[in-house]
């Protein structure tokens, strides 16, 4: 038998193949279709329980400013909380129901007030809201209500 021709013996192999690459790109397109949405709604919760837990600090110097000076602070400056951005990088909104009266207050669907002290609420991840808690730009604000009775999400209140 004669030796076959140099360009007709086999190579050894020296990587992937096309078809192994194309198989492996479209696996990882596969997994990070299923893991990107699990991370967003991580990253969801973990920002909700940030505001949830920003807001109950600020309602315990509010409180304590009460305590001190029975009176409601005007402003969020009044207890060195100025400035302070929720985790969706909006500034925390506060209204005091009791010298502005219940006009500007946040409201529940029967239109009442929610608080009858103070609201405290972060805009949430859309930063845009409504008196009304319940109407569309409000549901995902993170809220003080029923005078801290509870703090979380409006649409769970």
């Amino acid at each position: 038998m004669r030796p076959a021709h140099p360009l007709f013996r086999a190579r050894p192999s020296a990587g992937f193949t096309l078809v192994e690459s194309l198989l492996i790109v479209a696996l990882i397109g596969v997994l990070s279709a299923i893991a990107y949405p699990e991370y967003r709604t991580y990253l969801d919760r973990t920002r909700a329980f940030q505001a949830v837990q920003d807001i109950n600090a600020m309602s315990t110097m509010v409180r304590n400013r009460w305590n001190d000076a029975r009176a409601y602070p005007e402003t969020l400056a009044e207890i060195q909380s100025s400035g302070r951005l929720d985790p969706w990088g909006s500034p925390y909104v506060y209204y005091n129901v009791e010298s502005n009266g219940k006009g500007g207050a946040r409201k529940d669907k029967a239109l009442n007030p929610i608080n009858t002290d103070f609201d405290l609420y972060s805009l949430g991840p859309n930063k845009k809201s409504k008196p009304q808690i319940t109407q569309k730009d409000s549901v995902d604000d993170v809220i003080r209500a029923s005078n801290g009775a509870f703090i979380g999400a409006a649409s769970s209140f």
